[in-house]
């Protein structure tokens, strides 16, 4: 019952993804909007906001493994590190709670280490994702989040009721980021650099093209106020095990040449992290 009580501290955060009336918790087991439109908060405490199930190859073993990688290397801690760091900054002169969204959050590791690393205990996350299997995997092991199934597009969140969002090597939707983010919220978006994953990309792929993320940033700056923009490369060395999780959580690997994928988790090399995290702002144009 505990899984399903944090929902009434919540409830007006949310609304119907099919209808955008706003939903209440009813007898502390499901959302209910004013035409009845239901959705159970399931055993495990996670909430499924869709009304289909899309296809995926994002399965529980993709889910499996990047939670392996994310809670049991350090391939991405200092990532980790620098994004809590901002939150702390955000939100120092702050005891009000508030409301973190990762949005594309797959089984919940990245926002647990973030919210674990932080130094604010007043944060309350919410992970939501397409994928019923990430999230359930999520609800499993992080109980302190709250967990939705449902489309970034036709988000189940109110207007204006996040203080943060938090999008890591993740589609975007900045149309419902601004809907859904607070006046002057923090948008933290996470994209590669030309090296990141580099060993991965080089092994699977004879193709040696560069990545740029120019108009990923371009994009961001014509919704957002681009505040800073913190680079973080760093290196970790993998072992077998997780040079193999690795492989099984990446897209990178999929439909790629089996040989060269056994060859990259048996040989032992460092791998890349190379990314920017690009932090704005949800403050309105003023015109002069």
């Amino acid at each position: 019952m505990e899984n399903h009580a944090k929902y009434k501290n919540f409830g007006n955060a949310l609304r119907c993804p099919l209808c955008e009336e706003s939903l209440q918790v009813v007898q502390s087991k499901s959302l209910i909007c004013p035409n009845r439109h239901t959705f159970d908060i399931s055993h495990h405490g996670y909430v499924n906001m869709l009304s289909h199930s899309p296809k995926s190859r994002y399965n529980k073993a993709l889910f499996e493994a990047r939670k392996n990688i994310i809670m049991e290397s350090d391939l991405f801690k200092l990532l980790h590190e620098k994004i809590s760091a901002v939150f702390d900054t955000y939100s120092a002169d702050s005891d009000t709670p508030a409301f973190i969204l990762d949005a594309g959050c797959g089984e919940g590791s990245h926002l647990e280490k973030i919210l674990g690393n932080s130094r604010n205990r007043t944060l309350t996350g919410i992970g939501l994702d397409l994928s019923k299997a990430g999230i359930a995997q999520a609800a499993k092991r992080y109980k302190q989040s709250i967990w939705l199934v449902g489309d970034l597009a036709k988000s189940p969140l109110a207007d204006h009721s996040m203080n943060m969002i938090l999008n890591i090597f993740s589609p975007s939707n900045y149309k419902e980021f601004k809907r859904i983010l607070a006046p002057d919220g923090l948008i933290i978006k996470v994209v590669p650099r030309a090296a990141h994953l580099k060993e991965l990309r080089n092994a699977i792929s004879k193709e040696k093209s560069l990545y740029k993320n120019d108009e990923t940033i371009s994009l961001f700056k014509k919704h957002f106020t681009l505040t800073d923009i913190i680079t973080v490369s760093d290196t970790r060395v993998l072992d077998k095990s997780e040079r193999t999780h690795l492989v099984q959580m990446s897209p990178l690997a999929w439909d790629s040449n089996e040989t060269a994928l056994g060859a990259f988790t048996t040989r032992s090399c460092q791998i890349t992290i190379d990314a920017d995290i690009l932090i704005g702002l949800n403050q309105k144009e003023t015109r002069l």
